[in-house]
């Protein structure tokens, strides 16, 4: 979008992702953030706004694996600036939508129902089959005035039959039930070309180095 990066909007959207996953929440780390995952495949992580030195230098003392190191910048602004130690991830894509979804009325086929789930701000929901099989599922959490969409996924035998459009809409209801209309989301690749067919717009780049065995 070519404005500056809030530190404000990624904070609130780590506290959302922290609240999805029941973690304590995030911890100032000079200028950037930290939070203590404790999960196996990634102990803790930190988020910096931007590419400074106290990323850099972070990169040089830490030797323990799975943490993660994360920043609003392009794999390529990071390839060169770490050691080789850091395996940098596929490029990712923090997004925004600052307004009411381009989603024209959906409908849900009568094979599939909804399910909701509350809890820390959050609100899950799913959409399983008569059968209970679960189809497609999101998550939606406010903090403040933004809601953070996380964990969005379509099975693969329900995928192209307009699930995840309806799921996000469901999600936006939610939000703006609540009076908030400012939306926010991390992309992959294949999620981001979704979500700008939804009125989405690319907030920044966003990369991940993981010190791994």
């Amino acid at each position: 979008m070519g404005n500056p990066i809030s530190k404000d909007i990624i904070a609130k959207w780590l506290t959302a992702w922290s609240l999805s996953r029941k973690l304590s929440l995030p911890m100032q780390y000079k200028s950037g953030f930290k939070v203590d995952v404790g999960f196996e495949n990634q102990k803790s992580r930190y988020v910096f706004t931007e590419l400074n030195e106290d990323f850099i230098q972070l990169s040089k003392e830490i030797d323990e694996p799975w943490v993660f190191l994360k920043v609003c910048a392009s794999t390529k602004e990071i390839e060169g600036k770490v050691s080789d130690k850091w395996k940098i991830q596929p490029q990712g894509y923090m997004m925004c939508c600052f307004h009411k979804m381009d989603i024209l009325s959906t409908q849900l086929d009568k094979e599939y129902k909804l399910e909701f789930e509350n809890y820390n701000s959050t609100v899950i929901v799913r959409i399983v089959t008569k059968n209970d099989e679960l189809a497609s599922e999101g998550r939606v959490i406010i903090v403040a005035d933004l809601a953070v969409y996380d964990r969005i996924k379509t099975e693969n035998n329900h995928k192209r039959k307009g699930l995840a459009t309806f799921l996000m809409k469901e999600l936006e209801n939610i939000a703006l039930s609540k009076g908030v209309f400012k939306n926010f989301l991390v992309a992959t690749e294949e999620g981001k070309s979704l979500y700008e067919t939804l009125g989405w717009e690319l907030y920044c780049l966003y990369t991940s180095a993981v010190l791994i065995d």
